[in-house]
């Protein structure tokens, strides 16, 4: 299967971190940092290390499938105290518009679930329309400020995750 051949998400499952996707993680995420922004220290942190800096502190990073070709991916961070962040969320350039991204952000919602989260949250840039959008679509609701301690100076969004079944 060709990831730039117009598949529907339909086909589209989602898979665990493998170290053998390190790199697949990495490259989905420098191409959209160096096509929008600055890659910041904390982000080669992220990406360079993505074991030591998100799955042993007891995070996870989720890929989007398509046959053999990953075509997405994103991480959830625990940031403590049953806290966790929503990050590093990245479609392929060609796949994006399909229900993707949604899809992951669901599987995201799904482990934090499972991981008893007791708030989700996340930072973005604000010329990010179409990821915003997204995020507000599935309960990500924008607050006032940004974040106490923030990590990036990209970051003018912070958001945080109510369950509309809650609300």
């Amino acid at each position: 299967m060709n990831a730039g051949s117009g598949q529907a998400a339909g086909d589209v499952r989602i898979v665990p971190f493998r170290p053998d996707r390190a790199a697949e993680f990495r490259r989905l995420n420098l191409q959209w940092l160096e096509r929008h922004f600055t890659v910041e220290p904390l982000d080669r942190e992220l990406l360079d290390d993505p074991v030591g800096k998100v799955l042993d502190p007891g995070g996870e990073i989720l890929f989007a499938a398509a046959g053999d070709a990953i075509v997405g991916t994103c991480a959830l961070l625990h940031a403590g105290d049953g806290a966790f962040e929503l990050s590093k969320m990245s479609v392929e350039e060609d796949r994006r518009g399909q229900g993707i991204g949604r899809l992951l952000i669901e599987a995201a919602l799904d482990a934090f679930r499972r991981r008893g989260g007791r708030e989700l949250f996340l930072e973005s840039s604000s010329r990010l329309q179409p990821a915003l959008r997204l995020y507000e679509s599935v309960g990500f609701m924008l607050q006032p400020q940004l974040r106490p301690g923030s990590h990036y100076r990209r970051a003018d969004v912070y958001m945080i995750w109510k369950d509309p079944a809650s609300r």
